[in-house]
């Protein structure tokens, strides 16, 4: 594991939480003076239902890119006057395990999310996303909720 933190990352959905965790993280980045990150995952479920639906790869990379535009604008209106994000990465597929592999990927990438991103239901029926990631992940952590 490297020592210290590199950079610190924010994974955003877009959601109230992920927000929060967005603005926390920004402040971290002022503090520390370290880059600030912005990830966000376009969804393996909504990939999977473009591809069966007859979607072609440029229309299924054109909704993964406004996907991700939606997500970055709002963070980084969140953040806006606190921290200048350095890099925005859009993963596709599982949004825990490309967030844990991310993390494989960049040893010293400190992580910031939100402890809530779907609905209530969807959480208990299949585990959230922050759960999976704290029990998964190979660096710092930390779970933000409101």
């Amino acid at each position: 594991m490297a020592k210290g933190n590199s950079n610190i990352v924010v994974a955003c959905d877009g959601s109230d939480h992920s927000l929060h965790a967005a603005k926390m993280a920004a402040n971290m980045a002022k503090v520390t003076g370290k880059p600030l990150k912005l990830l966000a995952v376009f969804p393996g479920t909504r990939l999977e239902k473009l591809v069966v639906s007859g979607v072609w790869p440029t229309e299924l990379e054109k909704e993964a890119e406004e996907y991700g535009r939606k997500i970055f604008d709002a963070a980084k209106e969140t953040v806006s006057g606190i921290a200048e994000p350095s890099e925005e990465i859009l993963l596709k597929g599982d949004p825990a395990k490309e967030i844990i592999e991310y993390l494989e990927e960049h040893p010293g990438s400190h992580l910031y999310l939100g402890r809530r991103g779907h609905s209530m239901v969807r959480s208990l029926t299949l585990g959230s996303i922050s759960e999976k990631v704290v029990r998964h992940a190979t660096g710092p952590v930390t779970v933000v909720s409101e």
